[in-house]
């Protein structure tokens, strides 16, 4: 199935119905005043997380939804029928956002819950409610008003504990399918993985976490360059990222530049995601002798200026990658537990994730308007060039109809 982490929907309330002006008619009852029932509640439009979707794909192509409209009143006092809700299902993640204001109107981050995007017209009202003393033959009623219309973009972004990142060909998938089920393409050429991947990493029978891997950065990846930073954002809900570093590049270049031009294109996408807690994993270490291991070790982390986590591994054999998923669990443990226990802490979570997942929005959005504003200057400047060779002293044909 396709991976698709952003769509654009129009959703369109139902109409409440109509007010009924009616009389009521009955033999031997002269009079019988006015019996024009109310109409229906228009229906509403809510969003709804699954936990069994994982991709916007159902909402690529179908993009515009309408709730049904509620039914008109009718003789006799008869309400009309409410106008059934609609409810769109949305993978678990979905930030809901308003295309035309920017407001962000909910986070659907957990199974189940729902959010309410366009709410469903009020009914109308029938003549028997404006009969009195002086108007006992009312023929005024109250149409039903109509219901909201909003277009919302939809970004995915999944719900991880860790976050992987490096260059292409680090060995982020082999990592992933070494410590979970997942099983992610791998091959031995740079950008197998084109979609993020998620994985569930098992320590015991009750305690696992989700790791995450995202398709490859390099350098130039902020301004658009190979598949960009737009599967970034999917880092902005995790706890712990872990730098994937290939000790011994296949294309013989220096780890420390390949970490320098990470550490760069992190920066600019969001600073405050390259703040956030970060873990060192130098990968492919079964390819270094054993006897120059603890050297080139020293020599990295001299280069780099490394004062965090370290792990050595080897994702391929398996080598460390129990380890480092079992310090990843005790560190995911302890975070959970704190917070549980203090409020302000897990509030400053909360605050640092959405100030994140801000700062990738713009970004996106900027680096989006500014290819835009490329193909706009190219497209000029080739209709320049057909300008230039149109030949103006040609001769002039005039068609003439017979």
């Amino acid at each position: 199935m396709r991976f698709v982490d952003e769509a654009i929907i129009q959703v369109t309330a139902g109409k409440g119905g109509n007010g009924c002006m009616s009389f009521h008619r009955e033999k031997f009852v002269p009079k019988g005043g006015p019996d024009g029932g109310d109409g229906g509640q228009g229906g509403s439009v809510w969003l709804e997380a699954d936990e069994s979707l994982n991709t916007m794909i159902d909402y690529r192509y179908t993009r515009r939804f309408r709730a049904d409209n509620g039914e008109g009143g009718r003789g006799k006092n008869c309400t009309g029928a409410d106008g059934d809700d609609l409810i769109l299902k949305v993978p678990v993640g979905t930030t809901v956002i308003d295309e035309d204001s920017g407001e962000i109107l909910g986070d659907l981050s957990s199974a189940g819950e729902r959010l309410l995007v366009a709410q469903g017209g009020r009914r109308g009202l029938g003549n028997v409610h404006f009969k009195s003393s002086v108007n006992q033959a009312p023929r005024k009623t109250i149409p039903g008003e109509v219901g909201e219309s909003r277009n919302l973009r939809l970004e995915l972004k999944l719900l991880a504990d860790v976050g992987l990142l490096g260059m292409p060909n680090a060995g982020k998938s082999t990592l992933i399918r070494a410590v979970s089920a997942a099983r992610p393409k791998v091959a031995d050429y740079p950008f197998t993985t084109l979609v993020p991947n998620l994985g569930v990493v098992r320590i015991e029978a009750h305690r696992s976490f989700v790791m995450a891997d995202i398709p490859g950065l390099i350098a130039g990846a902020s301004e658009g360059a190979g598949l960009g930073i737009r599967f970034l954002k999917h880092l902005t809900r995790t706890r712990v990222l872990l730098h994937v570093l290939d000790v011994m590049p296949v294309d013989q270049g220096d780890p420390a530049e390949a970490f320098a031009a990470i550490d760069a294109e992190l920066a600019r996408f969001s600073p405050v995601l390259a703040s956030q807690e970060r873990w060192l994993v130098l990968n492919k270490m079964d390819l270094v002798p054993a006897d120059e291991r603890e050297a080139l070790k020293a020599r990295l982390l001299e280069a780099i200026d490394w004062q965090g986590p370290v792990f050595c591994i080897s994702a391929a054999t398996g080598e460390g990658t129990r380890a480092l998923a079992e310090a990843l669990m005790r560190h995911i443990d302890a975070l959970r537990e704190r917070e549980r226990e203090e409020p302000e802490f897990r509030q400053a979570e909360q605050e640092r994730q959405q100030r994140m997942q801000q700062e990738a929005r713009d970004r996106i959005q900027s680096l989006a308007e500014q290819r835009k504003r490329g193909a706009e200057a190219a497209d000029d400047e080739e209709g320049d060039e057909e300008d230039w060779d149109d030949d103006e002293d040609g001769p002039e044909v005039i068609y003439v109809r017979d």
